[in-house]
């Protein structure tokens, strides 16, 4: 199956979002600096203050899904407690952002946080749990039908 490659094109994304994230807003917080502009009252310095943070912080939560990503395409293995919580917090994240970026944005903004969408969620699919369990272990098959399976009662050896 194509789990690592998903996970590796999904995790290049990320990194690639991140950075564009963190620009963009340094770009936003360097115009609302240099414009001297205000909302609604608001220190001018505040605002791009403001802005260069969340950048910053947007960008390294993406960052992080990301190095989690690369994780799991090298160990090839799915992600388990903060790891999978990080990722499905991410495709949430990458949901409602699609949804606002249809009106604010355009469909081009749209198409491309449906993708990673797509690619973040295809990754937690692609790993599940009951697949690594019967990797480790006996197949589903190879263990005998009990009595509620319709295996009649056990033999004794």
């Amino acid at each position: 199956m194509a789990r690592r490659p998903v996970a590796w094109v999904a995790a290049i994304v990320l990194f690639a979002e991140a950075i564009g994230i963190a620009l963009l807003n340094w770009f936003l917080g360097l115009v609302v600096d240099r414009q001297d502009m205000s909302l609604a009252g608001l220190d001018p310095r505040a605002m791009s203050v403001s802005a260069w943070i969340a950048g910053a912080l947007f960008g390294l939560y993406l960052a992080l899904c990301a190095v989690v990503l690369v994780r799991i395409a090298v160990r090839d293995r799915g992600p388990a407690g903060f790891g999978r919580i990080l990722l499905i917090s991410a495709a949430v994240v990458h949901g409602l952002l699609g949804a606002f970026s249809v009106g604010l944005v355009g469909w081009l903004a749209f198409v491309f946080m449906m993708v990673v969408l797509g690619l973040i969620v295809l990754t937690l699919v692609a790993y599940d749990r009951k697949e690594q369990g019967a990797g480790a272990g006996a197949g589903a098959g190879d263990a005998p039908a009990g009595p509620a399976e319709g295996g009649g009662a056990p033999q004794p050896v």
